[in-house]
């Protein structure tokens, strides 16, 4: 296949679990360019298994394992041929699928350091006939880095303005800034929750998967004594390298602070909502205190009252999204393992050492061939 007029397919569902996004990209002058993309949904049972698996709130035996990660791996699969379905000649010209899997555990830190992904690559290349390219994160927390944020990368070929420091955030169940700096230096880190904790705290007391519009948050009042308690938490004041999950943030977490209890729910979920704003527009603030403006993407980005918060928050700064640059917020991530896949496929490195910690550059996944 010739290479300039390949085409890469990206999966991924994060730490939310709220979808798995599918993007297919074309490469000009190496930069990705989204074609089409799609989210498509989780079945609610294994949904609610992956999320509990996530927080740690369910230990799976081997056999348990060994059957969610061919469930996972076929809804991907699902994905992928969902998008592929919408036009038999653009799936004609797909090199690869670049296929990030869900995390159940991100420990990259500790006597021995591991990040774990699942949905089995083998199953998507057998099901959509491409080959597939997963196991992003290993390489880098092998190499000694934290395995993630991976996307600064393609922020920054796509985003950075010479001359100008600019945060590009990344709003999914946790939270990562990339710091594009003005003198062209990148680097970033998961800063804390994002939309994990409200939306556990949304189905928990609401029974919806997540806070639309920010609406059950808005209903309530930050607690400030629960806010300062949350913000206590060592994460916050660690200096990068770092990267956090929901096997850290999650319910117990939350419930383990005693204040939890005497207030109502939605008090929790708006101190939950103000506790990424401020986690996130302090984060900035330390490290990135000459940024101009941030652009949103991920899932956050259309939760209103977060976003209002946020550039309540950092007044000093212009908050908006990437579509202000014509880039899709929902897509950037998914677009961004479309590009880890290409890199693959080229011999050439995923990671920035800046960002993870890592000990140099790698080459990152491993390709599962399709049948021939």
């Amino acid at each position: 296949m010739d290479e300039a007029s390949a085409l890469y397919l990206g999966l991924i569902s994060g730490t939310s679990a709220d979808g798995i996004d599918a993007a297919l990209v074309r490469f000009e002058h190496d930069k990705p360019q989204l074609v089409d993309a799609l989210t498509h949904p989780w079945p609610e049972a294994l949904r609610t298994r992956i999320l509990a698996v996530a927080q740690d709130e369910t230990r799976l035996d081997l056999d348990a394992y060994g059957r969610l990660d061919v469930a996972i791996g076929q809804c991907f699969a699902d994905a992928a041929q969902a998008l592929l379905a919408r036009d038999a000649a653009q799936a004609n010209a797909v090199r690869a699928i670049g296929s990030h899997g869900q995390t159940l555990r991100h420990r990259p830190s500790g006597e021995h350091p591991f990040t774990l992904q699942v949905g089995d690559p083998s199953v998507i290349a057998e099901r959509c006939g491409v080959d597939v390219v997963a196991d992003f994160r290993r390489a880098d927390v092998a190499a000694g880095g934290q395995g993630a944020p991976l996307l600064p990368a393609v922020h920054a070929m796509l985003l950075a303005q010479p001359g100008q420091t600019r945060v590009v955030l990344n709003l999914g169940g946790i939270a990562n800034i990339t710091v594009l700096g003005a003198n062209g230096r990148v680097f970033g880190f998961d800063t804390g929750p994002a939309n994990g904790l409200m939306d556990a705290w949304c189905l928990r007391h609401r029974g919806v998967a997540y806070d639309a519009d920010g609406a059950f948050a808005a209903s309530g009042r930050i607690d400030e004594a629960l806010l300062a308690a949350l913000l206590a938490d060592p994460y916050f004041a660690l200096p990068p390298p770092k990267s956090t999950g929901r096997e850290h943030f999650h319910l117990a977490w939350l419930e383990s602070h005693q204040r939890v209890a005497a207030l109502s729910p939605a008090d929790v979920q708006a101190t939950l909502l103000e506790l990424s704003a401020r986690s996130v527009a302090d984060a900035i603030e330390h490290h990135a205190a000459d940024a101009v403006d941030v652009l949103g993407c991920g899932g956050g980005v259309h939760n209103h009252v977060l976003m209002q918060r946020l550039g309540e928050r950092m007044p000093a700064r212009v908050v908006t999204t990437t579509a202000q640059y014509g880039i899709d917020p929902d897509y950037l991530e998914a677009t961004a393992f479309a590009w880890l896949a290409r890199q693959r496929l080229l011999g050439l490195p995923g990671n920035l050492p800046a960002v993870t910690g890592a000990r140099g550059p790698r080459v990152l996944g491993a390709v599962y061939p399709a049948p021939r």
